[in-house]
């Protein structure tokens, strides 16, 4: 049975192709592909987000607080109209990330969005999982707002199933036609077709391995929502992706530099300077 619960943190980090295929092999020496992707092409997700009229939900994402919430409906590729998909909400309090889902049927899933009345129970759904939705219906009056999709590879680590690694790539939205059913089209979220988005997943601390991948590839940390992205560049309030990974690139690499020569100088480390560089990076580099 599909996990319906999740406890973990995330964090994630944008990569170009080259990258993406040189940090793909460094992985599969500690980790293996998901049944799912085994093929090698990965797989698709489709998502509808859900929000008030005036986008108060994602509004609220955006401005950084303790803890935020959502709530999407996800299929696996282009869902029949009675096919089986995932309501899940999703809830975020002080980075510590809460997923709960239960599966439904297309039908089942929209007539409960919209009524706020649970379905009646059967055998593959999460009851539990329902309340908690019904809950959050009747706290916000919600309407589709945003289609996002986007093709994912991803990874388990081999010895430790609690470590997910996931990479996605042609990311793409609509802010119409916000049914499943409907097809997977819509227009480029970010404005390179050359980035993969790469999301770690865990409830522990990353292992040293992959902090050591992560810093031999330059590969930074940062802030980002699909759903939020597509929200801002919906009110023109964004700043298109490849600068701000290119911006931020420049000024780690500078100040990795010069981290390194103060060490090798003997010279005394700063307080403020050890706490600056750790906001760039130190994550990956610990």
């Amino acid at each position: 049975m599909a996990i319906e619960v999740f406890n973990r943190f995330e964090k994630k980090f944008f990569m170009n192709s080259k990258t993406y295929f040189r940090v793909s092999e460094e992985l599969k020496k500690y980790m293996e592909l998901d049944p799912y992707s085994e093929v090698g092409k990965g797989y698709t997700i489709s998502n509808i987000y859900y929000d008030t009229s005036d986008d108060l939900l994602v509004r609220r994402s955006l401005s950084k607080p303790v803890y935020k919430e959502k709530l999407r409906l996800r299929g696996y590729g282009v869902p029949e109209e009675n096919g089986k998909v995932y309501l899940e909400i999703k809830k975020k309090f002080n980075g510590l990330v809460n997923k709960r889902r239960t599966t439904l049927y297309l039908n089942e899933a929209y007539d409960f969005i919209k009524t706020g009345k649970v379905p009646d129970y059967k055998e593959y759904m999460n009851l539990q999982v329902l309340k908690e939705i019904e809950y959050f219906l009747k706290c916000y009056k919600l309407v589709p707002a945003a289609y996002v999709a986007y093709d994912r590879v991803a990874y388990f680590e081999k010895d430790n199933p609690d470590l997910r690694i996931s990479l996605d790539t042609n990311l793409r939205t609509r802010r119409y036609d916000l049914e499943l059913e409907l097809g997977d089209y819509g227009e480029p979220l970010l404005d390179s077709a050359d980035l993969w988005l790469m999301e770690v997943k865990t409830s522990k601390t990353m292992p040293v391995w992959l902090t050591d991948i992560l810093s031999n590839y330059n590969i930074i940390p940062c802030s980002f929502s699909k759903y939020g992205y597509d929200f801002k560049k919906s009110v023109g309030a964004y700043t298109p992706m490849l600068k701000r990974i290119t911006a931020k690139a420049g000024s780690y690499v500078e100040a990795k530099e010069k981290y390194s020569a103060v060490r090798e100088s003997g010279n005394i480390i700063t307080a403020d300077f050890e706490q600056n560089f750790s906001k760039g990076y130190k994550t990956a580099n610990a």
